[in-house]
């Protein structure tokens, strides 16, 4: 077909790709590849759904239990080395009588002795105010990170010998953290009531118990909206040597 006079030919097959066309093109192909990607990742399953996947809380148990039989298995191996070492070492009496005591210090032997245990626990499911209280919000009712280092710390100032926090000793670089409502302790997770035991001197730690500020805080909920708190005493109690890792991630100097 012709075109009219002094009108350009239009173009022809062998024309050059506009650089729009080309954009297009490579963003087709591109979704084309991430579907392929999620396809074959999903293994044609629906990504959102819940049941082609673990929950978080299940892993974090799941977790938790494979660290608790670490901690059984690495426990076991160190008293086997512990033993070798001390049948080989060739070491003096003084100087086994200092390695003894750097290792009570550190927290890897057991510690017996009076003491007591403290245990928090949430608010009951149907929590009231008490009355001239307001009513309770969600974080009222129940058991905070601040809560369970206010007692750690207390039992400590209170000159405590050793503390276990649920079953685990406490060393210098253990870390009470809280995530939701639950405790993760030294790479394994517990939910409450929790409970704090310390070896010492039962009148220091009480009274160390009750000069705290933040604990004195913790019992006003206590009496206001029904959170646990309990003190039991020990004439004695026997808490085990920690067994997990003791290898330093970082350190420090103190100036």
């Amino acid at each position: 077909m012709s075109n009219s006079a002094g009108t350009p030919a239009g173009p022809g097959p062998t024309a050059r790709w506009r650089p729009v066309r080309l954009l297009t093109l490579a963003v087709f192909a591109l979704a084309g590849l991430i579907f392929v990607t999620s396809f074959n990742t999903a293994r044609g399953t629906n990504l959102r759904t819940d049941t082609s996947l673990l929950r978080l809380s299940d892993l974090i148990q799941e977790r938790s239990h494979k660290n608790a039989g670490l901690d059984e298995s690495t426990a076991a191996l160190r008293s086997q080395v512990d033993a070798l070492a001390a049948r080989d070492d060739g070491s003096t009496r003084a100087e086994d009588e200092r390695l003894r005591a750097l290792e009570t210090t550190a927290g890897t032997t057991e510690v017996s002795g009076s003491g007591l245990t403290v245990t928090l626990n949430d608010a009951p499911p149907d929590a009231q105010a008490a009355p001239g209280y307001p009513e309770p919000q969600a974080n009222d009712l129940v058991i905070h990170q601040q809560d369970l280092q206010a007692v750690v710390n207390a039992l400590w100032q209170g000159g405590a010998e050793g503390i276990r926090v649920m079953d685990q000793r406490l060393i210098s670089t253990s870390a009470v953290r809280c995530v939701g409502n639950t405790l993760i302790l030294q790479g394994r997770v517990y939910s409450p009531p929790y409970k704090i035991t310390a070896v010492g001197d039962r009148s220091r730690l009480s009274r160390a118990l009750a000069d705290s500020p933040a604990i004195q805080n913790y019992r006003l909920y206590v009496k206001a909206y029904g959170l646990g708190w309990k003190v039991d005493e020990h004439r004695r109690i026997t808490l085990p040597g920690y067994s997990g890792t003791v290898e330093l991630h970082h350190a420090k100097p103190v100036s």
